[in-house]
């Protein structure tokens, strides 16, 4: 029975889709009246370029799964053309009627394969292998197949009692799983199979984490080398990642892979969204006023010779501004576990890699030799490794490329600027608090009104950290870099109640302080865009008494209150009290 594809009339009235939030299924987004960009001739280029295996490097969030799953859906047998009515790909009338509905389809993601321990992690790879062939349960009967065949099927896909429900395969069987099973299904259709596995890397990723890295990679080597060296039931495979894992890894003697990275000339709009894309869908949903706003946030990431935007970001800020059209842009990437690589790098980084960091967060660009392969080991062998990994999640653009595999490196928009300053500062905050006699003596010079070594002590921990300076950022912006800088500092004493930009008189002060001898403290900061830090500190005293912030610090019965304005530029302070 064909499915209906249907729409749905808004409050005023017109017909509009909803957004697909989160949703990486096509079948799902083609049958529930979701907005799709139509990627589908990402299947033609496909077919006119593929190897036997085709490996896709993106970040994460730009629609590999999606893709995966458009791809299962057309070259599927039994699934309903009806799916790609009216999307670019029908009008291939040849190309839909040689391939559409005519091959068996194993598709795994692999991004849910993680535990612990390595006993963890192979159940979970067990258990998506073993429900993925639960999928064929015509094999059972099968008329094709021979009796020890359908006993080789039962092995695959059998669930023990005394095993608490998991499938009962061994760690060999699973390695030989997935060619297994394409044997299986070649001879029940007599039709080759295409074999699609998304997120490849991410078991290493969490093996690396969590110390089984080595059993790991010798369990996937054994899957992906029998399913795709050695199966010639295979007509040709997809894998999608975010590194380029290197062949000695895990693609040892795969001599039949063909990588398309983001530096590679093909498939360059096929994942992300184009300009054109953007401006569609911005004026399908009325939001076309915001164009130039999702650009400077969301776009800037170069894949080939195309420039492209994160998909996740665009849908996810339309959806808040159909509700709220005075809403300010967010930072969407701030909760993925991508992070925790920024959070390493900084760790690791000496005094040169501080100044890159800082050169990028301030509009500059870096120019570092890039490795396309790498294992998750040599990650973390050298800092210089890092930056090929932040380019290939999608951290860091390329500008241009430069002789001897260099490449022009810069943050690719807004959003992941904010990210990176977002994590400088709690990097400078863990930093710091490790030096518990120094930040105390800082703190300790507040109440005590010694602005000489307030302005002394903060200025060393400016130029021990990175500095926000370049003129694109907004000064709002670099405020509240220096504050979250200093707020860290001052919470480290557990005995003051420190409050940021709390209702303290007419208005908010950046930051109030009470002690428990009942000295009130007043902080207010200025950025000098002129670099008159003199005057940016009478400006901010001039604030904290129009705008009466002692007051509330007051009422609550403080015996004394002292008002700081400190001013910043670049690596530069100065504190005057008042």
């Amino acid at each position: 029975m064909a499915i209906r594809l249907k729409s749905w009339k808004g409050s005023v009235g017109k017909v509009r889709k909803k957004l697909p939030i989160g949703i990486d299924g096509f079948e799902k987004i083609r049958t529930n009246d979701f907005y799709y960009v139509d990627k589908t001739l990402f299947i033609k280029e496909l077919l006119q370029n593929w190897g036997e295996v085709n490996l896709f490097t993106r970040p994460r969030r730009f629609g590999k799964s999606l893709n995966m799953s458009m791809l299962k859906c057309f070259f599927e047998i039994g699934r309903d053309p009806a799916l790609f009515e009216g999307l670019r790909i029908a009008q291939e009338k040849e190309l839909c009627e040689k391939y559409m509905g005519k091959f068996p389809v194993i598709s795994i993601s692999l991004k849910s394969v993680d535990g612990r321990s390595f006993d963890s992690a192979s159940v979970a790879l067990r258990t998506l292998i073993g429900d993925e062939a639960r999928r064929f349960d015509c094999l059972k009967t099968s008329p094709n197949l021979s009796v020890d065949e359908k006993n080789a099927y039962a092995q695959l896909t059998k669930v023990g009692a005394e095993e608490g429900g998991f499938y009962t395969m061994t760690e060999g069987m699973a390695a030989t799983s997935l060619k297994i099973l394409s044997q299986l299904l070649e001879k029940h259709y007599g039709q080759k199979v295409i074999l699609l596995i998304d997120e490849y890397d991410v078991p290493l990723d969490k093996a690396f984490q969590g110390g089984y890295y080595d059993e790991m990679v010798n369990l996937i080597r054994n899957l992906l080398g029998n399913a795709l060296k050695t199966n010639d039931s295979l007509y040709f495979a997809v894998l999608t990642g975010c590194l380029r894992i290197s062949k000695e890894s895990i693609f040892t003697g795969l001599n039949n892979l063909n990588v398309m990275t983001i530096a590679d000339p093909y498939f360059c709009d096929s994942f992300g969204f184009t300009e054109n894309e953007v401006q569609e869908l911005l004026r399908y949903y009325g939001l076309e006023e915001f164009q130039d706003t999702v650009r400077d946030w969301y776009d800037g990431y170069q894949f080939g010779d195309a420039a492209v935007y994160c998909p996740w970001d665009v849908i996810k800020y339309a959806q808040i501004l159909l509700k709220d059209k005075s809403a300010e842009p967010e930072n969407y990437w701030a909760n993925t576990s991508g992070n925790d690589l920024i959070r390493r790098l900084l760790k690791k980084a000496n005094q040169s890699t501080r100044n890159d960091v800082e050169l990028l967060i301030n509009g500059g660009t870096i120019i570092k030799p890039i490795r396309q392969e790498l294992t998750y080991r040599e990650v973390e062998d050298s800092i210089d490794n890092i930056w090929s990994v932040l380019y290939s999640t999608g951290y860091l653009t390329c500008r241009r490329k430069a002789p001897g595999k260099q490449m022009e490196l810069a943050l690719p928009n807004r959003e992941v600027r904010e990210l990176f300053i977002d994590l400088v500062k709690d990097w400078f905050r863990e930093t710091t608090q490790a030096d518990s006699g120094r930040i105390n003596r800082f703190c300790a010079a507040f109440p005590a009104g010694d602005t000489g070594a307030i302005q002394e002590m903060l200025g060393d921990y400016l130029w021990e950290s990175i500095s926000v300076r370049d003129t694109a950022v907004r000064r709002n912006m670099k405020e509240n870099f220096y504050h979250g800088m200093l707020l860290g500092l001052l919470q480290s004493q557990d005995r003051w109640l420190v409050k940021s930009n709390a209702e303290t008189g007419e208005g908010y002060s950046d930051i109030s302080i009470q002690t428990p001898d009942r000295v009130g403290i007043v902080i207010e900061l200025k950025y000098a865009d002129d670099g008159n830090l003199e005057k940016a500190c009478g400006e901010a005293l001039d604030q904290i008494e129009e705008k009466k912030y002692g007051e509330g610090l007051k009422r609550r019965g403080t015996k004394k209150i002292i008002k700081y304005g400190i001013a910043f530029w670049e690596k530069e302070c100065m504190v005057e009290m008042g």
